[in-house]
């Protein structure tokens, strides 16, 4: 493909892409293709000859677009949002133009040196501390997903957890004692935090605990909890090193309790804190979710997803360190081919210490398109408008007590419910006296049966909403009880679809709870 070609190819790919994103509400927004529909439509290998680019973009509708589920679309109401923008877009293309592995200032420099600048925007941006700005001893650095940031950060923590509980030994008995240390190493994390800590802590070598979140704590890690669990650890043997806080977990949005858990590090200061801020952290643009950054001073590292809601294309998961040393002791190799004058002056950042892979892309440059085509005030606005439109959601979910009930307020645009039974009318009740127990809920039993017929009929309308697929939602299960949860965050998120994926779901509802 010359330059002419790339050009008539270039602005016809660009013009599908605008008419998909003009025309995405058209679409059923999740795929109802079978597992394994692609290899029936492709050939068993490559062509002989090169194609047209016009045979070739044809296939895009043809074999493609029937096995997407549109992530953009305005009914898609599941997990959480991944954002895509046209300037994210324009930054991916660029990107790929100016190609480069990137993994030292040498490669490229505005590469680098754009990824330290526009993190260090978006830090201040996000209200966090001083010390995580790259003028002190932090900084950022541009990962692929919250998952990769806390494995990195929790290779970080293992290695400076063993190089300090060890200082005081030299040679064969330090290595010893560290090959000691290893086996009895634990990782720690609520049991409503990510499962990428349990994850990570596989990648380690390391133990794992979850730390119990109480229905009555709103689902959130408290410093009790964590103390006991610090204190249960070493009776057993073992040594906490890590622990990931959550702000907004991934089932109700919680925010642990950040100030409690900073009072129990005072005791435990050997003890790295990975703040998981992937989804929720996006709202630290308002003023009015700033009083949540008031402890992280407190905290080793922190992590929020640019490409979740803050209206850059994914992979932006934009880690920030309080002290880069310890990234750079843990993951630094520095072979004969890799070395330049300007890496060893120390004058200079190479990202490749800061990350697992060697090579990187040029993320930074769609974060900076991102923040200067929207400003300060557009991402504001789009939480804002977003989070306007989760409340909207739940006040119509509480207005209606005989479907819905609520599991938590509604938090950073998310809504998470189940569905009432109808009182009258228990769908598992075996006899008399547990039907009656049942209605009038007066015994362990019927609370017990009511929380398996909510869970049942909670399924039963989440599948039956899936299955009509106007809209796209998900489920979890929080504490032995079936939710079905909501955010509707993506750049095309308006309160009309909003309003219709609440009818959708009492129509669902009330069909199903009257044919119990």
């Amino acid at each position: 493909m010359d330059s002419a070609q790339f050009r008539r190819a270039a602005h016809a790919a660009i013009d599908e892409i605008i008419h998909y994103y003009d025309t995405i509400g058209d679409r059923r927004v999740v795929s109802e293709v079978e597992p394994g529909y692609l290899e029936k439509l492709l050939p068993d290998g490559p062509p002989q000859e090169g194609e047209e680019w016009g045979d070739i973009q044809r296939d895009i509708e043809a074999k493609i677009m029937p096995g997407l589920t549109h992530w953009q679309h305005p009914n898609f109401m599941a997990w959480f949002p991944a954002s895509a923008t046209y300037p994210g877009m324009l930054g991916e293309l660029y990107s790929s133009a100016f190609t480069a592995a990137a993994f030292n200032w040498l490669c490229s420099p505005a590469i680098t040196e754009l990824e330290t600048i526009v993190l260090d925007w978006l830090a201040k941006l996000l209200n966090l501390p001083s010390p995580f700005l790259s003028s002190g001893e932090g900084g950022g650095v541009i990962q692929g997903s919250a998952s990769e940031a806390v494995v990195t950060v929790m290779v970080a923590a293992r290695d400076r957890y063993l190089r300090e509980s060890t200082a005081h030994l030299e040679g064969a008995e330090r290595e010893k004692a560290i090959d000691e240390k290893r086996g009895r190493l634990v990782a720690l994390g609520s049991e409503m935090a990510h499962s990428c800590t349990q994850k990570a802590a596989l990648i380690a070598g390391t133990k794992f605990r979850a730390i119990p979140a109480e229905l009555e704590d709103n689902f959130v890690l408290t410093g009790k909890n964590f103390r006991k669990m610090i204190d249960q650890c070493k009776l057993e043997g073992l040594e906490p090193f890590y622990l990931t806080a959550s702000l907004g977990t991934t089932t109700t949005c919680a925010v642990d309790k950040f100030g409690e858990i900073a009072e129990v590090l005072q005791d435990n200061l050997s003890i790295w804190v990975h703040i998981d801020a992937a989804y929720a952290g996006a709202a630290l643009v308002c003023e009015e979710y700033q009083y949540l950054t008031q402890h992280m001073g407190a905290f080793d590292s922190f992590d929020m997803n640019m490409h979740k809601w803050l209206l850059t294309n994914f992979d932006a998961s934009c880690l920030f360190v309080k002290r880069r040393k310890h990234l750079i002791d843990a993951l630094s190799v520095t072979p004969s081919y890799l070395r330049n004058e300007f890496s060893d002056s120390g004058l200079v950042t190479d990202y490749r210490d800061w990350q697992i892979p060697l090579g990187r892309r040029f993320r930074a440059l769609k974060i900076w398109f991102v923040m200067r085509t929207y400003g300060v005030e557009g991402l504001k606005n789009h939480i804002r408008h977003t989070v306007g439109l989760g409340e909207l959601f739940c006040s119509m979910i509480r207005s209606r007590p005989d479907l819905f009930k609520l599991l938590t307020a509604a938090a950073f645009a998310l809504t998470v419910f189940n569905v009432v039974p109808h009182s009258k009318s228990p769908a598992t009740a075996q006899s008399s006296q547990a039907r009656e127990a049942y209605t009038n809920s007066f015994t362990p039993d019927a609370i017990s049966q009511a929380l398996i017929d909510s869970n049942l009929l909670t399924k039963q309308v989440y599948e039956a909403v899936n299955s009509r697929a106007e809209i796209f939602i998900t489920s979890a299960v929080v504490r032995g009880t079936y939710v079905i949860r909501v955010v509707s965050a993506n750049p095309k998120a308006e309160e009309k679809y909003v309003r219709r994926a609440f009818e959708i779901l009492v129509e669902a509802a009330e069909g199903l709870q009257r044919s119990d």
